[in-house]
């Protein structure tokens, strides 16, 4: 069950959410700003993923 639960997670994106939280809280949380919201994190990665040249050659 516990397999199922993290594929899940891996797959909706949860844990890419979680793994960016953890990497702020360690390298970011001095700064004095927020982390991204889950909305807000989802949506820069969606613009990272797909902005900029996209081709086969």
């Amino acid at each position: 069950m516990r397999k199922l639960a993290n594929l899940w997670r891996r797959l909706n994106g949860d844990l890419a959410y979680q793994s960016y939280l953890a990497h702020w809280h360690d390298h970011h949380a001095a700064s004095g700003q927020a982390p991204l919201t889950r909305k807000a994190f989802f949506a820069e990665e969606t613009r990272r993923k797909w902005n900029g040249i996209k081709r086969c050659c």
